[in-house]
């Protein structure tokens, strides 16, 4: 078993009260190698278990249609979970960014 990095998250303000984030600074938490979405989501769900099912959908597994996911400044939402994070957030260097979209028109 390969040991964890530590990568950053930042969270929108709703899900940090959800989940009683005081801050707004990015989350560290510990991922397994390769760092990958569904690693930081199921490090995210463990630290804070206010938040679960809450980016996925729990019969599924897969992202929920209004939430997003932004590594180095890319949006990452559409691919698969388990896909490598970018170095500079796999590093700690960058945060993974996960905000809800705004639909409507």
């Amino acid at each position: 078993m390969t040991q964890p990095t530590t990568i950053r998250i930042e969270l929108p303000a709703s899900l940090r009260l959800l989940a009683g984030i005081p801050t707004r600074d990015a989350l560290p938490l510990p991922v397994p190698q390769p760092a990958t979405v569904n690693g930081a989501i199921n490090a995210l769900e463990a630290a804070y278990p206010a938040l679960g099912n809450t980016l996925r959908n729990p019969a599924t597994g897969q992202r929920r249609p209004l939430v997003r996911f932004f590594a180095c400044g890319q949006d990452i939402s559409h691919q698969p979970l388990d896909t490598p994070l970018p170095e500079a957030i796999a590093c700690g260097a960058e945060p993974l960014l996960i905000l809800g979209a705004i639909a409507g028109g």
